[in-house]
């Protein structure tokens, strides 16, 4: 498999963790709930580490990292946060929302068969955290 490949890829993967850590810092700023907002900020340190990550394996591949959520991931930042909930509930279920279905979901998709084994294993630790991230969101909301 070739390096330019794996790259474009791998990056597509880091702009989604960029996402993650911006949609977080939105939320954080709207919670009142500081049991809530400290989870919160445990998973926007899982995203900044794993983009971290994804970063230093971009480059021993030889390739340069991407360094923001680009154009895309700032104009669905702008509209998330123009529909923002203003309560706990809500801005719960849209970080449930963002995990599963533009964390997980586009995230499997984006490296489906296009990634060299290790680094399809470091996604796979990657979405095993946003995982259990999703699986602690549900638990909030239930």
């Amino acid at each position: 498999m070739e390096n330019e490949t794996v790259i474009k890829e791998l990056n597509a993967f880091l702009k989604g963790q960029y996402m993650g850590i911006r949609a977080y810092e939105h939320l954080i700023e709207r919670l009142d709930d500081q049991e809530v907002k400290t989870i919160f900020q445990g998973f926007q340190q899982d995203h900044r580490l794993h983009a971290a990550i994804v970063a230093e394996r971009i480059q021993n591949l030889g390739g340069v990292p991407e360094n923001n959520e680009g154009l895309v991931g700032k104009i669905q930042g702008f509209m998330s946060e123009m529909m923002m909930p203003k309560d706990t509930e809500g801005i719960v279920k849209l970080a449930l929302k963002g995990e599963d279905v533009y964390g997980i979901q586009l995230s499997e998709e984006i490296v489906k068969g296009d990634l060299d084994p290790e680094s399809r294993k470091m996604v796979e630790s990657i979405l095993d955290t946003d995982r259990r991230h999703v699986t602690a969101l549900n638990n909030l909301v239930h």
